[in-house]
C-alpha cells in the first residue's frame, strides 16, 4: 500500500512538471490561515474538504465541484438541482469520521481543494500535509457565519465565478442588515434566551464561542449554554437546562421536539409551557446548523419569525422560495414548502 501510494503521488508530481506552460499558469492566494498557496488561473475541478465546504461550492458553482463529501440522501436531492445532486461521494478530509485519503484525492483529479469553517493550527497543518503529498493546492477559508458576504465573495473569487458571488453576497448582506434594522428596537433584555437541543434526548449544545450557535448572535438571541463555559458542542443535563429556564427552545430532532412537549421533567421550562419549541428544518440542509456553513442564512429569516413574532411582517413562505431558488437553484411546490416547515411551528 505505501509504494502504491508512493507511485500515485509520482505520477501526480510528474503530471505537474509535463503540463504545458499555459496549463500551469498560476497566482498566489492568501488563504485565512495566512498560507501563501499557489493557485491556478483557471479552476475546472475543486475538491470539498468537509460538508461546508460542499455547500458552498454548490451554491457558487457546482458545475466545478468533483463531488460530495457525503452523498445526498433520496430525501434531500428532492431539494438539490440536477445532474448536480447525483455526483459521486467522496469522503471527508477534515473533523470527526474523516473518510478521505490520499489515494481518493489524487484519482479525483482536482485543481484545488477548500476548506470553510475553522481556521486553527490544526486545520492549516492538514492543508499543508494533504498539499505536500499530493501536490493539489489546498486553500482554507474562514466561515464564520457573520462573514457570509465575504466568504462568498472571495470564494467566487478563487474560482472565477465574480459575478453569482455577487448576487449571492448581496443577498446575503441585505439578509442581515435587514434583520438587524427589525430588530434595533428591542432592548437587549428584551431579547429572547434561546437553548439549543441537539440528539433524540437533547442534551448536547453548543457552548459560548461555538460555531454551531453563530446564528443566534447574529439575530441578537440569547445562548443560555453560554452559561456552561466556552468551546464548541457539548453534554449538558436537564438540571443545568432546568436552571437556565430558557424562553424559546431548538432543535434538528423531531424526535426531541416531541417528546420535550410530553415529558413532565421538562413541563416546567417556561418554553415548554408557552409552546416555544421548535424544529428547524433540515433539507437539503440544516437551517440552524449540520453543516455550520452559508446554509444557515435561511435561519434569520426563519429566526426573526420565530424568536420576533411582533416583527414578523413578511411571509415566510415566500422569503424561503426566494432562497432556495436563489441559492439552491430549486423552485419550490406548494407540497414541499409544507414539508419543509410543518414542524417549525410558524405558520
Amino acid at each position: 500500500m505505501r509504494f502504491f501510494r508512493f507511485l500515485l503521488v509520482t505520477f501526480a508530481a510528474l503530471n505537474l512538471l509535463l503540463m504545458p506552460a499555459a496549463a500551469q499558469a498560476a497566482r498566489q492566494f492568501v488563504d485565512a490561515a495566512g498560507r501563501t498557496v499557489e493557485i491556478p488561473d483557471r479552476i475546472e475541478r475543486v475538491l470539498a474538504a468537509g460538508p461546508p465546504a460542499s455547500v458552498l461550492l454548490y451554491v457558487l458553482a457546482p458545475e466545478k465541484m468533483v463531488g460530495w463529501v457525503r452523498s445526498p440522501s433520496a430525501a434531500e436531492k428532492e431539494f438539490l438541482a440536477e445532474p448536480f445532486r447525483d455526483l459521486p461521494e467522496t469522503g471527508r478530509l477534515t473533523g470527526r469520521g474523516n473518510t478521505a485519503n490520499i489515494e481518493m484525492v489524487l484519482s479525483m483529479k482536482p485543481d484545488i481543494i477548500i476548506d470553510v469553517g475553522s481556521i486553527d493550527p490544526t486545520y492549516a497543518s492538514l492543508a499543508d500535509r494533504v498539499q505536500e503529498q499530493t501536490g493539489i493546492p489546498y486553500v482554507l477559508i474562514d466561515g464564520a457565519f457573520p462573514r457570509t458576504p465575504e466568504t462568498l465573495r472571495e470564494v467566487a473569487d478563487v474560482l472565477g465565478v465574480k459575478a453569482r458571488g455577487e448576487e449571492l453576497a448581496s443577498y446575503a448582506g441585505r439578509t442581515m442588515e435587514w434583520q438587524k434594522e427589525t430588530v434595533a428596537d428591542i432592548a437587549g433584555d428584551e431579547r429572547p434566551r434561546v437553548y439549543y437541543g441537539r440528539g433524540p434526548d437533547g442534551l448536547e449544545t453548543g457552548s459560548a464561542g461555538s460555531i454551531n450557535m453563530e446564528v443566534l448572535d447574529v439575530v441578537g438571541a440569547a445562548n443560555v449554554a453560554a452559561l456552561a463555559g466556552s468551546g464548541g458542542l457539548s453534554n449538558v443535563s436537564i438540571e443545568q437546562v432546568l436552571g437556565w429556564n430558557p424562553d424559546v427552545i431548538l432543535t434538528l430532532s423531531p424526535d426531541f421536539q416531541k417528546s420535550v412537549m410530553s415529558d413532565p421533567t421538562w413541563a416546567n421550562l417556561k418554553a415548554v409551557k408557552e409552546g416555544r419549541v421548535y424544529r428547524a428544518p433540515t433539507l437539503p440542509f440544516g437551517w440552524f446548523d449540520s453543516p455550520p456553513g452559508v446554509n444557515r442564512l435561511i435561519a434569520v429569516t426563519w429566526l426573526t419569525a420565530i424568536l420576533y413574532p411582533e416583527k414578523a411582517e413578511f411571509d415566510l413562505r415566500e422569503r424561503t422560495r426566494e432562497f432556495y431558488r436563489l441559492f439552491y437553484q430549486v423552485e419550490l411546490t406548494d407540497g414541499q414548502l409544507d414539508r419543509l416547515l410543518a414542524d417549525s411551528a410558524v405558520r
